[in-house]
């Protein structure tokens, strides 16, 4: 059986992007993680410590983009890292960070960044 978590649509607003002025003024970001692990355990016995605590998900996330960076590539990097580090059972996963309306010309919704594993 082939498992896994998501968390969609989680909203931050953060201080993230090249210019100083973006993160001196901030944005708001949108993320999005998958991360495949086994839940055979956690179907079986309904015990939370089988499974990934969705809220601590969130926070491991929340960490790390509350700290300020250049590029988003840098920050999702960080996010899968922290996690990686505190939930070795995860197997793959895929986590998105978007900039909603990026300060570039044109009309632009986001900016994203993904990575896979």
């Amino acid at each position: 059986m082939k498992s896994y978590i998501e968390l969609e649509k989680i909203h931050f607003y953060a201080y993230h992007g090249v210019s100083e002025e973006e993160r001196k003024v901030g944005n708001n970001y949108e993320v999005y993680i998958k991360v495949y692990t086994d839940i055979t355990q956690a179907i079986a016995t309904d015990n939370l410590l089988t499974t990934i605590d969705y809220g601590q998900l969130y926070e491991w996330i929340k960490e790390e983009m509350m700290q300020p960076s250049k590029l988003l590539e840098h920050v999702v990097g960080r996010i899968k890292k922290n996690i990686l580090k505190n939930c070795p059972n995860i197997t793959g996963g895929t986590i998105k960070i978007s900039k909603i309306k990026p300060p570039i010309p044109g009309d632009i919704e986001r900016a994203s960044v993904t990575i896979s594993w």
